[in-house]
Formats: structure tokens, sequence, C-alpha cells
């Protein structure tokens, strides 16, 4: 049986975590791309180093050509500039808008029939100007937002009670931004709503905890999560590869779902081998779907502020 390919644009700590994770998963043959020389050659060896002491046969490959990206499955987009000090958010947006133009039209051209997972940011602007440039189907372009920003909630409910984080269940939808939407009526431990264990006023500085993660990872380090955003990602992709039919919240392209149309947003959808199969639509309180609505509409101007800086810029 042909194994699958799984080619990472872009071989960062984001990237070069989720591949690792991918390898020991062996979910199939690995490409890592930079256009820093060394780097992703440097990451290849490395990891295939340590596939004797796994047990572990698949191929990893280190490349500053883009066009081994060729035949992929499944593309990992990671690469971009971060936000530094003195720049703006239309500077942002404009290096990573120029960067995904290239990207997409490498994955258009290299890997036509691949299921694409972007994790740059700013993510909800930056899949949607993946999926335009593809042109590829809603169902194969999703943004990696969702699955973090839940996972970071979990955590923290798990550690202020004392419990495993496999009895927290937890939904964020929403941009991925610091008006993401904890879902409270979709959040428990052990099957017990979280507002019987929590207080409100605890609880509510649980959410902001939550909404303002990433800062606090980066603060502390002076760079972006990695391990959490990498472990995330490798949730899509395992469950595209293995066609698990899984449900994650993802950056997925919605068409009036939840009241919102041409853009993407964080909801609850089914990935498996055909992509995004489904958006799963759930009833929100009239609180969740304010929240969710504000959240989406800074989605709105996040993506049209885009818009404006790439027409400034041609």
């Amino acid at each position: 049986m042909k194994r699958k390919k799984i080619a990472f644009v872009g071989a960062g700590n984001v990237g070069a975590t989720c591949a690792f994770l991918c390898f020991l998963e062996n979910l199939g043959d690995i490409v890592l791309y930079d256009i820093l020389e060394g780097i992703p050659q440097g990451k290849a060896l490395d990891m295939l180093e340590a596939g004797p002491m796994l047990g572990l046969d698949a191929s990893v490959v280190g490349t500053n050509d883009v066009s081994q990206i060729a035949g992929a499955d499944c593309c990992v987009v990671t690469s971009g500039s971060p936000r530094k000090p003195g720049m703006s958010r239309d500077d942002l947006l404009r290096i990573n808008a120029g960067v995904m133009k290239e990207v997409g039209n490498a994955i258009k051209r290299h890997a036509p029939d691949s299921f694409v997972v972007v994790v740059t940011n700013p993510l909800d602007a930056m899949v949607t100007q993946v999926k335009r440039v593809t042109g590829f189907p809603k169902e194969r372009i999703v943004g990696q937002a969702g699955v973090l920003d839940s996972a970071r909630h979990r955590t923290f409910i798990a550690a202020e009670l004392g419990v495993s984080v496999e009895s927290v269940s937890a939904t964020v939808l929403g941009g991925h931004g610091d008006d993401m939407v904890p879902v409270r009526s979709y959040t428990s431990v052990g099957g017990v709503p979280v507002e019987r264990w929590i207080a409100g006023p605890r609880l509510e500085e649980i959410e902001k905890r939550t909404r303002t993660g990433g800062a606090e990872v980066l603060n502390l380090m002076k760079t972006s999560s990695y391990y959490a955003a990498g472990a995330a990602t490798f949730r899509m992709v395992r469950a595209y590869l293995q066609d698990r039919k899984e449900i994650l919240p993802c950056a997925a392209y919605l068409e009036g779902e939840y009241g919102a149309r041409g853009l993407y947003a964080g909801v609850p959808v089914v990935i498996g081998g055909g992509g995004v199969e489904k958006v799963i639509e759930i009833d929100l309180t009239a609180a969740e779907k304010s929240a969710f609505d504000k959240s989406v509409a800074h989605v709105r101007e996040l993506v049209e502020a885009m818009d404006k800086v790439l027409a400034a810029a041609a």
C-alpha cells in the first residue's frame, strides 16, 4: 500500500513539532520545506536518527526546494513572520498575506489534491488568503485554532479542579483572537456542567486566561507556542489521514452556518478522509451567540483590512 505523504511548508518550531508527532505515529513520509538553508535538512536528519530507537522507518526529507512537496496528501502551512516589536497589524497582514500567496500557488501547482491545514497568523485572514489563492473547495482548506484554544481551556479547568484533563470537555469557538468564545454550555467536567464546579467570577478569570493563552506563552519565552500548537495541528492531520471522522473545533469556511457567510471562523467540524466533511451547528445561548457574532465581526474586519493592505501594495 502506498504510504501517505505529509508536507510541512515552514520548518519552524510548530511545523517541526507536528512533523515529529506524525513521525512518532508513523502517519506517513514527511517533507520539511523552508527557505532557510540547513534548518529543514538538519531537523529532518535529526528526526531520522531517532528512528532506530523508536523502531520507525518513515522517510523524512528536508529541503529548500518547494517542488519536493509534490504529490503530498496533506500540507501543513506554518510559514510566515511572527509579529515583532514595532510591527503594526497591517505590516503583519501584508507580509504574511504575501507569503500565503507564494505558498498557495506552490501547493496548487505541486500538491493539487492535498488537504491543507493553515496555522500561520493572523489565522482567520491567512486561511482565507490560502483558499483564495489555491481555489480549493472549502472541505480541503481549514485553519488550526479551536483545537489549541479548547485544549488550553481544558488545561486551566483541570488544573483549577485538580482532575485529569481527560475528564474535561470544552469547546472554544469564533475567531482566533482575544474575543474567542469559550462556550460554557458545552464545557463540562465528568459530564457535569462546568458552572456546577467553578463559581462564575473564577470561571470568567479562567476564560480570560484561555483567550490570552498564546500571549502568556509568548511573554514567558519570547516566542509563540509550539508544543501545544504542534500537537493541535497533529490531531487534525491524523483525523484526516486516518479518516477518523473526529469532531474538532477548527476554522472552517462558513456558508450560512451560525448566521455567517463567506468567511472562516472557529466551529465544530467533522474531519475525516473527505477533509472538512461537515460543520456541526450547536445551540448557543443568547449570550454565547452574541459573543460569537462579535468575534465573527472582528474576523470580517481583519479580512477587510488585509484586502485594503493588499490593494494598497498592488
